[in-house]
């Protein structure tokens, strides 16, 4: 591909997001201006296996290997406008997948470290970020149940999988008024990987003060039950 063919393609991406943006703006998916401007600015096709990339502006999931999927744009744009990033925050993020969602909240945080139960996955997302340049987000690979305490308080922390529960480690890593957004639930209680999409900002007692924001579905989170 010759140069002025690459900065064409770019262009072209640059529009597709754009075109994205506007209709979840439009459908009300999200709200905050912030969270369009890092949708906006994230190559998602950058993330998306070549097999289906052209579908990478597509608002719907895609598969990313090891049984796991990018979620949809429209998904994390949602997630992200519940817990509103600020530039001061440290946040956590459990499942980093493909490493879309993580850079799109590193557009809006100070930094993100991010944990992914699959090695191969968090090799992959590690390099990819690098590549982009985003500098403050690290990929560790582990179990997100124990979240990453050496890093901890976090002003925010958020789940991209499915849990019965915050995990107890995540909860004790934030700080007190930081905030969570998480999918969880029991799948036997809201369908076959249904779950509750819920924001908890942390009390200074320790306890969550929580808000439901509608049913989601989501991979299952993995590791120690």
């Amino acid at each position: 591909m010759s140069r002025n063919e690459a900065d064409d393609e770019e262009l072209d991406r640059r529009a597709e997001r754009e075109r994205l943006v506007t209709r979840l703006r439009d459908r009300g998916r999200i709200e905050h201006e912030e969270t369009a401007d890092a949708l906006r600015a994230v190559p998602r096709h950058e993330f998306v296996p070549p097999a289906h990339r052209e579908a990478a502006y597509a608002d719907r999931p895609l598969p990313i290997g090891a049984d796991q999927t990018i979620s949809a744009p429209h998904m994390v744009g949602w997630m992200t406008d519940l817990l509103a990033p600020q530039r001061s925050d440290r946040v956590l993020e459990i499942g980093t997948g493909c490493g879309y969602h993580a850079a799109v909240t590193a557009e809006l945080a100070r930094e993100v470290r991010t944990v992914e139960y699959h090695e191969s996955l968090a090799t992959e997302a590690r390099e990819r970020l690098a590549e982009l340049g985003y500098e403050n987000v690290a990929v560790r690979a582990g179990d997100g149940h124990e979240g990453l305490p050496e890093f901890a308080p976090y002003g925010a922390a958020y789940l991209t999988c499915g849990a019965d529960e915050i995990p107890d480690a995540v909860v004790e890593q934030v700080r007190p008024g930081g905030r969570i957004v998480a999918p969880i639930g029991s799948r036997s209680l809201l369908g076959r990987g249904g779950r509750r999409l819920v924001r908890a900002t942390k009390r200074f007692d320790g306890s969550l003060d929580r808000e439901r924001h509608g049913s989601v579905r989501f991979v299952r989170m993995r590791g120690r039950s």
